[in-house]
């Protein structure tokens, strides 16, 4: 990936006359906005971007993009700055000569201006609360600009949505009676079961429906048909029982064999 952070007009008079969609671009390169080039995979591209951030301190005056949090911890600073922190209503003690934090400290909140006595405080710990990075605003590929969600919705989602709208138009198209590919199916399942329940009340049939009747003629011979089956998954599960159980046994008469030995 390239990133440039050039003005727009440059690519306005380099590269607009050959391609007239990049017009769409203009009306969101205001203000400081880098362009990032590249041919991977848009997701992979937006995750990187993301991905790289640089740690920053807490400047006086700046508003807080996150909660900062003073974990409770050995300051090692002595006891004459005992009133800084009391100051700032943060409850310490003196621990082995220097001054200890005895609690976590919600010091600022996202949204709030970081004070000056804040500010000191984190500098004088090390901290560095606040974390800076390019944040991605707009994509543009083949001629069209959309925001970065859209790179989130997964093909499972795609394919969920399309099939739901299927489902939809199958439902209106059998409620109203009008034929569309989408009820098509449904219209020749319910049909055939239509032609079923006929063939079953009379002497016509066709191999599609023999099954069915001669069930409804002799439900019992599908009965012992079954039986057999399930016959044989209960002898296995017996067996096993038996084995285990013999297992068993033989371990308990060992145990006891070696008792008196």
């Amino acid at each position: 990936a390239v990133v440039s952070t050039q003005s727009g007009h440059y690519g306005r008079g380099s590269h607009l006359g050959t391609n007239p969609a990049l017009e769409k671009i203009l009306p969101h390169i205001k203000g400081n906005v880098g362009l990032v080039f590249s041919k991977e995979d848009p997701v992979l591209v937006r995750d990187k971007l993301l991905e790289n951030k640089v740690a920053a301190p807490a400047r006086a005056g700046a508003i807080a993009p996150v909660d900062v949090i003073v974990e409770a911890q050995n300051t090692g600073m002595g006891p004459e700055k005992t009133n800084f922190f009391q100051a700032l209503n943060i409850s310490t003690k003196i621990a082995k000569g220097s001054i200890e934090i005895v609690s976590n400290v919600h010091l600022v909140h996202i949204g709030d201006k970081v004070g000056a006595s804040e500010a000191t405080l984190l500098q004088m710990l090390g901290v560095k609360p606040f974390a800076y990075g390019l944040l991605v605003e707009n994509i543009y590929d083949n001629g069209a600009v959309f925001s970065p969600d859209i790179l989130d919705i997964t093909d499972e989602q795609l394919i969920g949505k399309f099939s739901s709208g299927i489902a939809n138009i199958a439902a209106v198209s059998l409620e109203i009676g009008y034929c569309t590919q989408a009820s098509v199916p449904h219209s020749i399942i319910n049909g055939f079961k239509n032609i079923a329940a006929v063939a079953v009340e009379t002497e016509i049939t066709f191999p599609q429906v023999e099954t069915i009747k001669a069930y409804l003629a002799d439900p019992s011979a599908f009965a012992v048909a079954a039986a057999p089956a399930a016959g044989g998954a209960a002898v296995e599960e017996t067996k096993e029982a038996a084995k285990e159980e013999s297992e068993e046994e033989e371990s308990d008469d060992d145990m006891g064999f070696s008792l008196f030995d």
